[in-house]
C-alpha cells in the first residue's frame, strides 16, 4: 500500500458510538487510560464509535498505548496542528470578537471559548493520527516505523494545555429549535449523520455558535478548504505509514481478526474510513474558529 487515498465513504455507514457513562469494567479502563495518554478531557466520537467493536478496540489499543505515551507521538500531533493552523488564513475567517461583544458577551465569556477550542485543537490531532493508522491497518497496509522501545522514548510531562474548561455537551435534545436548526444545518453541510463533540459543545453558548457556523457553513466542499484537508489528510497519512514508530507491535493481520471476531470486517473498514475522513475537515473547521477569536 503505497498510500491512503482520501475520500469519504459511500454511502456513509451507520455507526453506534459507546459513550463513557455506559462503560464498566475492562472498557470502561481502556477509556480511563486512553484519555490519559493523549491528555484529553474527553473521548472522541471516533474510538467511541471503535469501541462498539470491544475485541477490536482491544487490540487497538493494546498496540497504541505505548506509542500514544510517545514523544514521537506528540511529535507528529504538534506538526499536525501547526499545518492546520498555518494555513487556515488562506480561508480568510472573518473576526468574530467584535461582533460578541456588540452581542453582549463579556472578555471572560470570550476567553471561555477561546479555552474549549483550545482543548480541541489540542486533542483532535491525536484522534486524527489514530485514525489514520487504524484505516491504514484494516486496509491490509502497516506501520513501517521502528518496533522497539528505543524508536518510541516516552514523553515526559504534560503536552495538553492547561486548562479547567467546564465539558458541557449540548446534545439534540437539550438546545431549543434554532440551535437544533444548526445541528441540521450543520450536519447537511458536512454530510455527516451525527454532530461531533466539538461542535455540541461550543454551542454551550447558542448565539456565538451560530454566528461561527454562519462564518464558516460556506467554507466545506471549497477547492480552498479541500485543498487544506487534503494536505493535513497526507500529512497524517505519511506519520501511520512510516512516520511514526510502532512498539506496541501492532499488525495488521491481527487487527482484522480482531474487527472479524465482532462483525464483518467491511463493516468495521467502513467505519474506519470514515472517521480517517472527516477528521481533517473538522480540524481545518476547529482551526478556522480559533482564527475568529484571535
Amino acid at each position: 500500500m503505497e498510500t491512503l487515498e482520501r475520500r469519504p465513504p459511500e454511502p456513509i455507514p451507520a455507526i453506534h458510538p459507546l459513550p463513557e457513562y455506559l462503560t464498566e469494567g475492562q472498557l470502561a479502563t481502556w477509556y480511563d487510560e486512553m484519555k490519559q495518554s493523549l491528555q484529553v478531557p474527553w473521548m472522541g466520537v471516533v474510538t467511541m464509535a471503535f469501541a462498539h467493536y470491544p475485541t477490536f478496540f482491544g487490540e487497538l489499543w493494546r498496540g497504541l498505548r505505548p506509542l500514544c505515551r510517545s514523544r514521537p507521538f506528540v511529535e507528529a500531533c504538534r506538526a499536525a496542528r501547526a499545518l492546520a493552523e498555518s494555513r487556515v488564513g488562506e480561508l480568510s475567517p472573518p473576526p468574530i470578537t467584535e461582533r460578541l461583544a456588540e452581542a453582549g458577551y463579556a472578555a471572560r465569556e470570550m476567553d471561555g471559548i477561546r479555552d474549549m477550542i483550545e482543548v480541541f485543537s489540542h486533542g483532535n490531532q491525536a484522534y486524527a493520527v489514530i485514525a489514520a493508522i487504524t484505516r491504514l491497518l484494516v486496509e491490509g497496509g502497516e506501520m513501517t516505523g521502528g518496533a522497539t522501545s528505543d524508536a518510541a522514548p516516552a514523553f515526559e510531562g504534560r503536552h495538553a494545555p492547561d486548562l479547567r474548561v467546564p465539558f458541557l455537551l449540548m446534545e439534540a435534545h437539550h438546545v431549543d429549535p434554532p440551535t437544533r436548526a444548526v445541528y441540521e444545518d450543520l450536519k447537511r453541510t458536512l454530510n455527516l449523520p451525527f454532530v461531533n463533540t466539538d461542535y455540541r459543545a461550543l454551542a454551550r453558548w447558542p448565539s456565538y455558535f451560530a454566528m461561527a457556523w454562519g462564518d464558516l457553513r460556506e467554507k466545506p466542499g471549497t477547492v480552498s478548504h479541500e485543498d487544506i484537508c487534503r494536505a493535513y489528510h497526507d500529512l497524517v497519512a505519511g506519520a501511520a505509514m512510516g512516520g511514526l514508530p510502532n512498539p506496541g507491535g501492532l499488525g495488521s493481520r491481527a487487527l482484522r481478526e480482531a474487527a472479524e471476531a465482532d462483525a464483518p470486517l467491511a463493516e468495521v473498514v467502513e467505519v474506519c474510513r470514515l472517521f480517517q475522513w472527516l477528521l481533517p475537515g473538522l480540524i481545518v473547521n476547529v482551526a478556522f474558529f480559533r482564527h475568529q477569536m484571535s
